[in-house]
């Protein structure tokens, strides 16, 4: 009696394990709309853009949404924000797999007031590569220096670049709303002093296999260090880099040498880091003639709050402590040259400067623990491994049985069997 109650604990945690690895991978696939290779976040809600902002549909912050952006014409999303909260809105616009792009092309996102006056706007393009990959804007509402500080409504407003030469093709977009709340304290409203902006010395360790993510929410962690992967013309992957408070952060990629084809593709690999609210930080791309070649990107100072008060881009978006995201993408155009590959591609990633605390926060942000990093992250930045952002824990978290499910199953299936052993042993013998 014991022996098979014994099998059936087992069976059943084997079978939640085995249940749980098999439809994970199987959710995540299905979250990669046909046609575009990216992997939306698992549950992002539907949302259609209306036309004009009578009709605009409300977006929350900490919710990741689904729309799609046509190739003429602007779409307004309803956003109702407090006068004391940071708002970022990343829109990520995903072109079909095989599309024509304009090097201009792209979009351009921004938030505005009811009566229509701009508060910031962003925009992202495809550049010399001309090959369809995801690409990020983020509308943004600083409370500190925006005109859009006040309490009330404003619209999230969406459109294209510049359509003319690119196929009038529907683009998928992801939005995911965020909040950053005020500091407990003020900080100074100026930006830090010097810092180093020379090019550090790549690592020069032996690459480690590390394969991408295919979106944001499943992005791969990435410590210090050396790493390889294998792209396929028209492929994008994405790493997570966690970086901390006073960390400064530096990577470049490596396209190798191929044996095959003849020719020169310009823009053949694209390169990109963005900040934890997924604004673009610094992108780099490199030109390709089947010899190896190597590009890094441009230094940006260490995170600290008071980036947000500097006047260039990058140092601008260096502004808060998280994830932050490595893009890189193989120009389709690469296939007419050099074959279809896939090409080995290495990245090289560098994590200095002196960690301290950051500034206290009054409130959380939306989503939670989007500026903080775990201690398992910060492990990993300096020793290259994988912090809580592991895939295979992700997969097992939008399988919708987590791990600690499991564990309970497992425990409570030999709880189970410990007590019926127990009782069996009490039992007078016949």
């Amino acid at each position: 009696m014991r022996r098979g109650l014994r099998n059936t604990v087992r069976a059943l945690c084997a079978g939640a394990v085995v249940w749980t690895l098999a439809w994970a991978p199987a959710t995540e696939a299905l979250a990669a709309p046909r046609g575009t290779g990216y992997g939306f976040a698992p549950g992002a809600e539907s949302v259609a853009g209306s036309p004009d902002a009578d009709g605009a549909k409300s977006i929350l912050a900490g919710r990741t949404y689904r729309s799609s952006l046509p190739s003429h014409g602007r779409l307004y999303y309803h956003l109702t924000l407090d006068a004391t909260a940071n708002v970022y809105v990343p829109v990520t616009a995903v072109p079909p797999r095989g599309a024509i792009v304009a090097a201009t092309d792209g979009i351009r996102v921004s938030i505005q007031d009811a009566d229509g006056n701009p508060c910031f706007y962003s925009s992202a393009s495809f550049g010399a590569g001309l090959s369809p990959r995801p690409v990020t804007a983020v509308g943004q509402r600083d409370t500190g220096k925006s005109l859009c500080a006040s309490a009330a409504v404003y619209f999230l407003v969406v459109e294209r670049l510049d359509a003319k030469n690119s196929t009038p093709d529907r683009w998928d977009l992801e939005l995911a709303p965020a909040t950053e709340p005020a500091l407990a304290a003020a900080a100074p409203s100026a930006p830090p002093g010097s810092w180093n902006s020379a090019t550090p010395e790549p690592p020069g360790d032996e690459p480690r296999e590390r394969r991408g993510g295919d979106g944001f929410s499943t992005a791969t962690s990435l410590g210090q260090g050396a790493w390889r992967t294998r792209l396929a013309p028209g492929d994008t992957l994405f790493y997570r880099v966690p970086v901390g408070w006073g960390r400064q952060v530096n990577a470049g990629a490596e396209l190798a040498a191929t044996a095959t084809g003849h020719g020169y593709v310009g823009g053949a690999l694209t390169l990109s880091l963005l900040n934890p609210a997924r604004g673009p930080v610094t992108d780099v791309a490199l030109g390709y003639t089947g010899t190896r070649r190597a590009a890094a990107l441009a230094p940006v100072p260490p995170v600290e709050y008071t980036n947000r008060y500097a006047v260039p881009s990058g140092e601008n978006a260096v502004r808060f402590a998280g994830d932050y995201y490595l893009v890189v993408h193989l120009s389709e155009r690469m296939a007419d040259s050099f074959g279809t590959g896939p090409f080995d591609v290495t990245l090289r990633v560098r994590v200095d400067g002196e960690a301290h605390a950051g500034p206290e926060y009054r409130g959380r942000p939306e989503p939670g623990g989007l500026f903080t990093l775990t201690a398992l992250d910060g492990q990993a930045t300096a020793t290259g491994g994988t912090g809580s952002g592991d895939p295979t824990m992700r997969a097992l978290a939008y399988g919708g049985l987590g791990t600690g499910t499991a564990l309970v199953l497992g425990l409570g299936g030999w709880t189970l069997l410990a007590r019926r052993s127990r009782a069996s042993a009490r039992k007078p013998r016949v």
